[in-house]
């Protein structure tokens, strides 16, 4: 498989314009692939918060990050499917990644509406996730969620329209800005 046509995490990142200085959180962050890329980009003047519900991966995380020299990375215990469970401060984030974790959420509007809290009014939520199931590659196919459906959340919780963003032959990926009129009701 060549190397452009999967997920690389740092190209994405770099083009849905995560650079220097910003303030980054990554939910679900998993094993750490999109908050390390991130990390990379917001350099020693940003940081990037990890955010997962299975504790037992935020240490690895960390260490992972420490062995990369990327001092820069914090990791947080929360549930993003739950207003205020990502444990973070409102309106204090340039931007938030959610990657491939949307197939894997029960409360979709939720995590919707958790990425909106914690940014900063403008700032940029980054959606990537599986295209289709691909045989056992991606999440089951009942469980596959479309960039349009996606789109159709992120708005109705009052985001703007998005942008595309590359990702890959396996992935969609889209960057949404926070509005400053406020969620949809």
């Amino acid at each position: 498989m060549a190397e452009s046509s999967f997920l690389n995490p740092l190209k994405v990142a770099r083009a849905a314009g995560i650079h220097e200085g910003m303030q980054v959180a990554d939910f679900g962050a998993g094993s750490g692939f999109f908050t390390r890329a991130a990390a990379r980009l917001v350099g020693q003047g940003g940081a990037v918060w990890a955010v997962d519900i299975h504790r037992d991966i935020l240490p690895h995380i960390k260490s992972v990050a420490l062995t990369e020299g990327l001092a820069n990375v914090e990791v947080v215990y929360g549930d993003v499917e739950v207003a205020g469970g990502s444990n973070l401060p409102a309106e204090g984030l340039d931007t938030v990644v959610v990657a491939n974790l949307l197939f894997a959420v029960e409360h979709k509007r939720e995590l919707a509406a958790e990425a909106y809290r914690v940014l900063k009014p403008g700032g940029r939520a980054l959606l990537v996730d599986w295209r289709e199931s691909f045989g056992g590659l991606g999440p089951h196919q009942d469980h596959v969620v479309s960039a349009a459906q996606a789109q159709k959340l992120f708005e109705s919780q009052g985001f703007a329209p998005p942008t595309q963003v590359p990702a890959g032959e396996y992935h969609w990926g889209l960057l949404f800005r926070k509005t400053r009129r406020g969620r949809a009701q």
